[in-house]
């Protein structure tokens, strides 16, 4: 027997990125000690979730860009009397219905609650009746605040300092666009890189964030609840060692109903120039990659590192973990409303980026015999494609981004490793 999660979606039409309900005194849903935020008034939060028939959400990481992408969500609300029509004066939502406006969804499942996505309204795409018993209603079209990053123009960075490492130059950068302390995930120490200062260039502050990113070959993305998180290299390596959870199509673990194979050279790089501003180029290459499969180059300039060493590491590295490749597991799809699947459910509604699963597929082969491919990777993109009574989930995975050595991995600490998968790291 399979049945769905809940879904429950909210929209929030009070100013200020923040989600939350605030503290009310009185109320026993809003007036919860360490659940609900200190405010000076009730936020405007609208309950939509009975009337929302369509979800869709998308977004993780871009394995060519090398970073973290915007995500969206597409959310369907049925509107049966005009309450979300923007011309309709009439509407208590006249007025309200304007961009940036926060919209949070999350799943319920066996009494917990799974947060899907937290991000802010772009459009109202609002669908006319075209008769009498045709129900209108609007897509609330969604991105998380990548967008608000990407909108924000900057030069300095408020408190930037040569010296600082790359957690707290994420924060100087946080600070100077007044992203809220709140809505942060940025550990104090344990940054594996330390930054010269900042070049007080025009930019956008998401292209500053993703530059210090890559100067730490670290991890800045956003969380399903819309805090912002930034994670070093150090705990991305720790992440590659983690206990998988196990999918096959065998019967005997968690099993799928679709999966995406790739054999191709995108993500190959067999040579690798990096700078730092003021720095001296630093470039590694593969002769025997570049013989197999030609020149793949990486080039980045204005890293922040203060020194050559780094920029050369960084060089290294990619080179070290992407001059060859193999078959590839891109992704796998779950279908929640398969019978006796709560397992399924659960790993599709709480994996999240970095969270390592092994995935095996045994497919039949010409003439007898079956083909057995198994693979252990990171997932590094959930989407959810939702509707009345359809769930599936779908699990971008990689390789790990960052190479690493692990002691007494089976998987990445095999010493002369021909699938290039172990890797000594800086």
């Amino acid at each position: 027997m399979a049945y769905l999660p809940q879904i429950k979606v909210t929209v929030n039409f009070t100013d200020g990125p923040v989600f939350g309900y605030p503290f009310t005194l009185d109320s026993t849903e809003h007036g919860i000690l360490g659940t609900n935020v200190l405010a000076d008034n009730a936020a405007d939060v609208i309950d939509v979730s009975d009337q929302v028939i369509k979800i869709s959400t998308k977004g993780g990481f871009n394995l060519i860009q090398d970073n973290f992408e915007l995500s969206t969500a597409s959310v369907r609300v049925l509107d049966p009397d005009g309450t979300w029509n923007p011309q309709n004066t009439l509407s208590p939502l006249f007025g309200k219905l304007l961009p940036l406006r926060k919209v949070q969804i999350s799943a319920v499942y066996e009494g917990i609650e799974y947060y899907i996505f937290s991000g802010y309204t772009q459009a109202y795409n609002y669908s006319y009746p075209k008769a009498d018993q045709v129900i209108g209603y609007v897509d609330l079209e969604c991105t998380d605040a990548f967008r608000l990053f990407n909108l924000a123009n900057i030069a300095a960075v408020t408190g930037a300092a040569d010296g600082q490492d790359t957690g707290t130059r994420i924060d100087k950068i946080l600070d100077t666009i007044d992203w809220p302390n709140s809505m942060r995930l940025i550990t104090t120490g344990g940054y594996e890189t330390i930054c010269q200062d900042d070049p007080g260039t025009n930019r956008t502050a998401l292209q500053a964030l993703q530059m210090v990113e890559f100067t730490e070959q670290g991890a800045f993305y956003l969380t399903t609840q819309g805090s912002a998180i930034f994670r070093s290299r150090r705990e991305l390596m720790a992440l590659s060692g983690q206990n998988p959870t196990i999918f096959n199509n065998d019967g005997s673990a968690i099993g799928y109903n679709g999966i995406t194979f790739a054999l191709d050279d995108k993500l190959i790089i067999n040579e690798a120039s990096i700078q730092n501003i003021g720095g001296v180029v630093q470039s590694v290459f593969d002769a025997d990659s570049i013989a197999t499969y030609f020149p793949h180059t990486l080039t980045q300039q204005n890293v922040l590192a203060q020194t050559d060493t780094d920029a050369l590491n960084i060089a290294r590295n990619y080179v070290a973990t992407r001059a060859f490749t193999s078959i590839r597991i891109d992704s796998i799809s779950l279908d929640l409303n398969t019978p006796d699947y709560a397992a399924g459910t659960i790993a599709g509604l709480s994996l999240d980026y970095f969270n390592t699963v092994q995935i095996t597929n045994e497919a039949q082969s010409t003439g007898a015999g079956y083909s057995t491919i198994t693979k252990t990777l990171q997932v590094m993109g959930v989407d959810h494609e939702i509707t009345v009574d359809t769930w599936k989930v779908i699990l971008t995975t990689s390789e790990p981004i960052v190479g690493s050595f692990i002691l007494n991995s089976s998987i990445y600490g095999v010493i002369g490793d021909p699938n290039h998968l172990s890797v000594l790291a800086y």
